[in-house]
């Protein structure tokens, strides 16, 4: 079958032969229509991720769409190794896969479940936001962040604040929901960024934010962290809920933050949230599509240009691979 292959650690896949697989017991075997370029995917396949197999050679992707052997349309995730979603067929453990709603296509299922189950398990799982709070999110103007603020506003946020380092992509973000947007631009060389970020932070949280989610990570979350501490309203948890590192920065933070704030750090993802609940979030995703209007932008790519598309810059679209072609 034709697939999308790696040999290594940091490579670039390459679009070639693999042996088919051959479902056991307890999987499935299937036909995959679409599967998503996701930031989970490049680092699993970079070995970078802490859930990455390392097994080669393999087959890359965490997760698609297709049809099993009796011709149910499923979203499945985390293929059995050296497998993965993208190829031709691909075999699955039974329980990593999930029906679809008919009203909801392929495409759009295979790019919305990624970043929806990490929005919607921050949320959820571990902030258990609860209608009429405030959220924050740090890095919304990528395809994840901008789902979440629309997902915030679904689950019944009162009000969603949204920062992002690109000043006319985070202005954007008015029209899928934010509240207020702040734009940011953080040099170490130049700590009138840091101080105008903050100020600017700090006139959110004296009004009240309970949940903030993280994408980002770096000095802009360090910056989040502080202004919380010391514009919070005495005794008001906020629950801080890391789910990406976009930033590729560390994170340098006093104690003092944590004794003089009531907040709660904490994580989002596999292993932090049990896998059962993992897959009712992207159910939970998939029902809110269409009543709640949720957009996710994709640019759908024959698997055949996976080579050239793997590295290309698409802007905030999602990149859907369409096996086969």
């Amino acid at each position: 079958m034709k697939a999308a292959i790696i040999t290594g650690l940091n490579q670039t896949p390459v679009y070639g032969d693999f042996a088919e697989p051959v479902a056991d017991s307890g999987e499935e075997l299937i036909a995959v229509t679409a599967a998503a370029l996701t930031h989970l995917t490049k680092s699993r396949a970079s070995g970078s991720h802490y859930s990455a197999d390392r097994v080669f050679p393999a087959v890359v992707g965490v997760d698609g769409v297709g049809k099993t052997k009796d011709g149910r349309r499923v979203y499945f995730v985390l293929p059995a190794a050296p497998f993965g979603a993208m190829a031709e067929k691909t075999r699955v453990p039974s329980s990593h896969c999930i029906p679809i709603p008919d009203d909801l296509d392929d495409v759009t299922a295979a790019a919305i479940a990624n970043p929806g189950m990490s929005c919607w398990a921050a949320l959820v799982e571990r902030a258990r936001l609860q209608p009429g709070e405030t959220a924050l999110v740090n890095g919304a103007t990528g395809a994840a962040g901008r789902l979440a603020v629309q997902v915030a506003k679904h689950l019944g946020a009162a009000k969603v604040i949204a920062t992002g380092r690109d000043r006319d992509a985070v202005e954007k973000l008015t029209a899928f929901g934010a509240d207020a947007v702040i734009p940011f631009h953080l040099d170490d060389s130049d700590p009138s960024s840091v101080a105008k970020y903050e100020h600017a932070l700090q006139e959110q949280f004296s009004g009240g934010v309970d949940v903030v989610l993280d994408y980002l990570w770096g000095k802009s979350a360090e910056t989040i962290m502080i202004a919380a501490a010391k514009a919070g309203p005495e005794g008001r948890a906020i629950r801080f809920i890391q789910i990406g590192e976009m930033s590729n920065q560390k994170v340098e933070l006093s104690g003092a933050v944590f004794r003089s704030s009531a907040l709660v750090l904490m994580g989002s993802g596999i292993n932090s949230v049990p896998f059962t609940a993992l897959l009712a979030d992207i159910r939970g995703v998939f029902q809110a599509v269409n009543p709640a209007k949720l957009k996710i932008y994709t640019i759908a790519v024959p698997l055949s240009q996976v080579e050239k598309t793997w590295n290309a810059d698409t802007g905030r679209d999602r990149v859907v691979f369409l096996p086969g072609k």
